[in-house]
């Protein structure tokens, strides 16, 4: 008797999706409720539950094919195998060689990356070869252009053999590693536990590290050596990187390490002097620095970029946050910030002058009936921006719940790439780190993006008379290719405008 798999309703108004990732491969036990495969549609990700034990008879629907709703992706054949043995002895394991009693190699693959992404880089490594794992443990980290992505161990076992080492490019679909599952795994990895042991306490290397405090060990150029980890079996956090950082350095510490090779000069590079150059580090780009380098500079190439400045009176908007903000997050559950009213402001001003929320396609300019809202936010390894959707019909509660949960996000890593797709227009505040002027970079295919800046208590003139008030300057930058400076100056005035007077965008004025 067979049960079959068929894909589960994708929501309203979508018929079809991708099968992205397939978790079990023909012949593999299975559970009721455990996870089958997983199906991408235009907006959401959708796992695909077992409807009941038995084995995995055979798979209909491939991954990278195309299916309908209620399309049968695989059966599943009741009773026909024995599920597989657990790591921790239960279950009596099937006979097997001798030499490789109740064991299965499993590949660990490098999962789906988003759309359009077709390569990553191997980050880090949080499992050596030989090490024992548990299901879904974190094996690796991968990073794209945009994000990072964790992968988890398909079961329990014995991380076997490492195929893709830090820093190699593999691309989606490839093997990184392979892993033993079964019984007899496991008794392996506990007669190699105190070789292992052994050999991590004579390289001093923790690689349990917090995957945020790897990467600030990286930015801050410190080994793990030199930080003193207070997580669980001394694992270090990305707070024990920061008070490491922030810690002075011994005199002597420079002087007894070897000294690095001096880098060849290039061309471009006039010859460094031996003493400078082995106190360098020369440090490898990332994915997303690449990126942001790269994407940068086609903006300066490609747009007729073009910045327009402004000054806004901030009491308005801080009179009314200051005698809300209590009510408003006891209602809201969230804190009433500045973002809220900039983002309503710039959707206000958007209707008004639409080439700031177009963009060029060939010959051809897209005027944009919505408003998807970028909001630059910076994290440890660079600049990202999630884009609020369908910012122009949110409340401001929406707004500062959805800001607040994608700044989490983006600093832990853990945006994916359909949130970083499809803004049509940018905010970036600078005003966060201090700065009180700066000339924003368009993102394209973007026209147009608002730089926030520091607020400042400045002398003002209003009727002859001098007033102390809290001002931010506005940098508004636009491709003048599609953006006159008549369209450009008119949305900064509204901007400014709905800010200084935040009645107005009520009243829809």
């Amino acid at each position: 008797m067979s049960t079959e798999v068929r894909v589960p309703t994708l929501g309203e108004s979508v018929t079809e999706a991708t099968v992205a990732t397939w978790f079990k491969k023909p012949g593999d036990a299975i559970e009721a409720d455990e996870m089958l495969c997983e199906l991408e549609t235009d907006k959401v990700t959708v796992e695909v539950p077992a409807p009941a034990a038995g084995t995995l008879s055979e798979i209909v629907a491939a991954e990278g094919e195309t299916v309908g709703v209620d399309a049968l992706l695989a059966t599943i054949a009741e009773g026909a195998a024995a599920p597989a043995p657990k790591a921790n002895g239960g279950g009596t394991p099937a006979p097997a060689p001798a030499d490789d009693a109740g064991t299965e190699d499993l590949p660990v693959m490098v999962p789906t990356l988003g759309e359009s992404v077709t390569e990553a880089t191997v980050s880090t490594w949080f499992k050596q070869a030989g090490d024992k794992v548990e299901r879904d443990e974190m094996l690796c980290e991968l990073e794209t252009d945009k994000v990072s992505v964790e992968v988890p161990a398909p079961a329990a076992g014995v991380l076997k053999e490492i195929l893709a080492a830090e820093g190699a490019t593999v691309e989606a679909g490839g093997q990184l590693a392979v892993l033993s599952s079964g019984e007899g795994a496991a008794a392996s990895a506990t007669d190699d536990k105190p070789a292992a042991e052994t050999s991590k306490a004579s390289s001093g290397k923790d690689v349990e590290d917090a995957p945020s405090a790897k990467k600030l060990m990286a930015e801050k150029g410190l080994t793990a050596a030199e930080v003193k980890g207070s997580g669980r079996d001394g694992r270090i956090m990305k707070e024990d990187v920061l008070k490491a950082a922030s810690a002075p350095k011994p005199a002597a510490s420079r002087a007894s390490e070897p000294p690095k090779p001096a880098a060849i000069p290039d061309a471009a590079r006039a010859p460094i002097p031996a003493e400078d150059a082995e106190r360098e580090e020369r440090v490898k780009m990332t994915r997303l620095r690449q990126t942001i380098a790269r994407r940068l500079k086609d903006a300066q190439n490609s747009a007729a970029m073009l910045t327009t400045y402004n000054e806004v009176d901030m009491s308005g908007v801080m009179a009314l946050r200051k005698e809300y903000k209590d009510l408003f997050e006891k209602k809201h559950g969230v804190k009433l910030g500045f973002m809220s009213f900039f983002t309503k402001a710039c959707c206000h001003a958007l209707s008004e002058v639409p080439e700031v929320n177009a963009e060029i396609d060939g010959t051809d300019i897209v005027y944009k009936r919505f408003v998807h809202m970028g909001i630059a936010v910076g994290t440890p390894s660079g600049l990202v921006v999630p884009v609020l959707r369908n910012a122009d019909s949110m409340s401001f509660a929406e707004i500062e719940k959805r800001i607040a949960e994608m700044g989490t996000r983006a600093r832990d890593g853990k945006l994916s790439m359909a949130e970083m797709q499809g803004g049509t227009f940018t905010i970036s505040n600078g005003g966060v780190y201090g700065s009180l002027m700066s000339s924003p970079i368009l993102n394209p295919p973007q026209s147009g993006i608002l730089g926030m800046h520091k607020i400042q208590d400045r002398p003002m003139v209003e009727g002859g008379q001098i007033v102390i008030r809290p001002m931010m300057y506005l940098a508004l930058s636009y491709d003048h290719r599609i953006v006159d400076g008549k369209g450009a100056v008119t949305f900064l005035v509204r901007v400014k405008e709905a800010l200084e007077d935040p009645r107005r965008l009520l009243m829809d004025l």
